[in-house]
């Protein structure tokens, strides 16, 4: 298992190495979602020996929380867990005192698109009235601490590109509000690849991305109402080990590691025609310390690659990784009508120049190399 993690350790080493140590050594930093995906890395950075900031992780009251995620760090002596709930402000109230955080990471969520469209009440709870809470009880605390709220991609709801799309998208849903703009010309002037300041449309997105949209805006509120230090990201699609198996790029690896190891023939997937814009979990990372670092409060920053790759592409890179490293041959997509969406934006490509210019942030972490890891990774598991 560690012959097959020495590519990613070294990834999250060169990762750490651009961390601005000075900042965060002995920084308190309460977590939410620390058992997550990206909590987890967050954690592994921040409380590396190179940077030594003091992590307090709020793990959710239950009988038996999965901490697989951060099992492996458990025993660094700056790493906390709090017991706590989301939807009680007291708890985080209190988590905030016994933390005495200068950072809280707001990153629990309920994140899976698939799932939102079959339990909106169960999303629209976690991640509006959770966030709700977590402004309140800063806002209760009496001390400055700075707040990053995780927002999404999907916020951003449809993207027109050209009058031909407008018109496709028109006789689809109807009404779309607000409107695309217009050149001298009366084209539609493309939207893509999509800025700060590009619409947040409902027409498009799903009860996830409207949840979070909404909880968004809650900050901003609380920003301009009582004074809070809230940093805002946009976050596109970003990957790597140990993403939830359920995310398209980890059902990709994890099934091409399967038959790596018992030379399954087909990866099954939904729809192949949409268009992402992926990043590099760690890069994702440094995003989020920047943005506390360098980010105006109320502030919104795209973190995304600026690059539009279909899931098709994607599924060849990672079969192309397969046959060249591996000698996989064969491997086909088959289709399951059970994994397509309700709704599913065709193109989400972001223009990340803000948070370049404005945080001296970039993407340093190939696709490939991700996609190498994470089949790394997933065989790891089977092995």
């Amino acid at each position: 298992m560690s012959e097959q993690l020495t590519l990613q350790n070294e990834t999250t080493a060169t990762a750490i190495n651009r961390v601005n140590a000075n900042y965060w050594k002995n920084k308190n930093v309460l977590i939410t979602g620390i058992t997550g995906f990206v909590g987890s890395w967050l954690t592994e950075i921040l409380s590396s020996p190179q940077i030594n900031a003091n992590i307090y992780g709020l793990l959710r009251r239950q009988s038996n929380p999965n901490l697989r995620n951060i099992q492996h760090l458990l025993d660094r002596k700056n790493i906390k867990l709090i017991k706590g709930d989301l939807q009680d402000l007291g708890s985080i109230v209190n988590a905030i005192k016994e933390s005495q955080a200068d950072v809280i990471y707001h990153l629990a969520a309920q994140s899976f698109v698939p799932h939102s469209f079959a339990s909106p009440i169960d999303t629209y709870s976690t991640n509006v009235t959770g966030t709700l809470n977590m402004l309140e009880a800063l806002r209760l605390t009496p001390r400055d601490v700075a707040l990053h709220y995780a927002g999404s991609s999907e916020e951003y709801g449809l993207v027109i590109q050209n009058n031909e799309h407008y018109k496709t998208m028109l006789l689809k849903y109807n009404t779309i509000l607000p409107a695309p703009n217009f050149d001298s010309n009366n084209n539609v002037i493309n939207e893509a690849p999509i800025k700060e300041t590009n619409p947040l449309r409902t027409v498009g997105t799903s009860p996830y991305g409207s949840s979070k949209r909404q909880a968004e805006d809650a900050c901003r509120t609380y920003v301009s109402c009582y004074g809070l230090d809230v940093h805002i990201t946009r976050a596109f699609n970003h990957t790597g080990p140990r993403r939830g198996n359920e995310f398209v790029t980890s059902e990709i690896t994890r099934q091409i590691a399967q038959g790596i190891k018992d030379k399954r023939k087909s990866v099954t997937l939904g729809n192949l025609d949409s268009i992402r814009d992926f990043t590099d979990v760690r890069d994702t990372v440094m995003g989020y310390l920047a943005v506390i670092e360098k980010g105006t409060k109320g502030e919104v920053y795209n973190l995304a690659s600026g690059k539009g790759i279909s899931i098709a592409e994607l599924l060849e890179i990672s079969l192309n990784i397969a046959r060249e490293q591996y000698k996989v041959e064969d491997m086909k997509y088959q289709l399951d009508e059970t994994r397509l969406r309700p709704t599913d934006l065709p193109v989400l490509i972001g223009d990340a120049s803000k948070a370049k210019e404005k945080l001296g942030w970039d993407n340093h972490i190939p696709l490939n190399r991700t996609i190498i890891e994470m089949i790394q990774y997933h065989l790891s598991l089977l092995s």
